[in-house]
C-alpha cells in the first residue's frame, strides 16, 4: 500500500511527494511535509501518528486495528494542539470509494432484513481479523437495527467449540477469509422470509484505493480535528 500511496501521489499534477519512510526508519521532520499517509501496522500506527502531531503535520492513516482507547489518545494530543495551526487526522478503515458505498448501502438495507452476516476475505498477509472494514460495517449496520427497532439477529446456536460462528461485533457475526491471491473483498448476506439480498465489493488491485486515499490527502487539512471514515469527506 505504502508503495502504491507514493506512486499515486507522484502521478498527481496538484501534489509533490516529500519523503518516504519504511519501517525502522527515523521519522525526524517527516521531509518537511505538509500531509503523511500512514500505512503501517496495528502496533506501531498510534506512535507514528503521534509523532506526526508533534511535528505539526496532518495525517491521513489506512492502518487498522484502531480501538476506543487509542482514538481517545489521538482526540486528546489534537485537543492539545496549538490553535494557531489546526490539524487534522483521517483514520479509514477503507479508502475505495465502492466499499464506501458497500457500507452505506448495507446500513441502509439494515432495517429491513431480519437476519444479516458478513463475510470478508483477504490475503493472508493480513495482520488483523475481522478487518476495519468489517467490524465497521458491522457497526454501522448494528446501529440502524437499533434504530429500527431490531432485535437480536436469529440463531439458535447453543455450541460452537470450534468458534465456527464467527466473531461476535455489535450483535453482527463477521467470518473471515485469509487465502493467496486475494486482495480484498466483502460480502454482507441480509435474509428475510422468502428472500436474501448480498452486497459484495472487490477490490482486484491495490490502486482501486487510490482515489480515496488522495481524495484524503486534499482534504485532511480542511477537517481539523479526529474523522473516523472517508465517507464524511465525500458527504455519505
Amino acid at each position: 500500500m505504502g508503495t502504491a500511496v507514493c506512486q499515486a501521489v507522484s502521478a498527481a499534477e496538484d501534489l509533490e511527494l516529500a519523503a518516504r519512510f519504511d519501517v525502522g526508519d527515523d521519522l525526524g521532520d517527516l521531509g518537511g511535509a505538509d500531509v503523511v499517509v500512514e500505512f503501517s501496522v496495528p502496533d506501531a500506527s498510534l506512535a507514528n501518528v503521534l509523532h506526526c502531531l508533534s511535528k505539526g503535520v496532518s495525517v491521513v492513516v489506512g492502518t487498522t486495528g484502531w480501538d476506543e482507547e487509542r482514538l481517545a489518545q489521538v482526540r486528546s494530543t489534537l485537543h492539545d494542539s496549538p490553535p494557531s495551526r489546526p490539524l487534522g487526522v483521517l483514520i479509514a478503515p477503507n479508502f475505495a470509494i465502492g466499499a464506501l458505498l458497500m457500507m452505506r448501502f448495507a446500513q441502509e438495507a439494515a432495517r429491513f432484513y431480519e437476519s444479516v452476516e458478513i463475510i470478508e476475505l483477504h490475503h493472508p498477509g493480513k495482520v488483523d481479523a475481522p478487518s476495519g472494514t468489517a467490524a465497521r460495517t458491522a457497526r454501522l449496520i448494528a446501529q440502524a437495527r437499533q434504530e429500527a427497532g431490531l432485535g437480536s439477529v436469529p440463531d439458535a446456536t447453543t455450541r460452537d467449540p470450534g468458534g465456527a460462528r464467527g466473531a461476535d461485533v455489535d450483535g453482527i457475526r463477521v467470518h473471515s477469509v485469509r487465502q493467496r491471491g486475494l486482495v480484498a473483498h466483502q460480502e454482507v448476506l441480509f435474509g428475510a422470509d422468502g428472500e436474501g439480498l448480498t452486497i459484495r465489493h472487490d477490490s482486484f488491485d491495490r490502486v482501486s484505493f487510490m482515489p480515496g486515499v488522495l481524495v484524503g490527502v486534499r482534504g485532511v487539512g480542511e477537517h481539523p480535528g479526529l474523522t473516523v471514515g472517508l465517507e464524511h469527506y465525500l458527504h455519505l
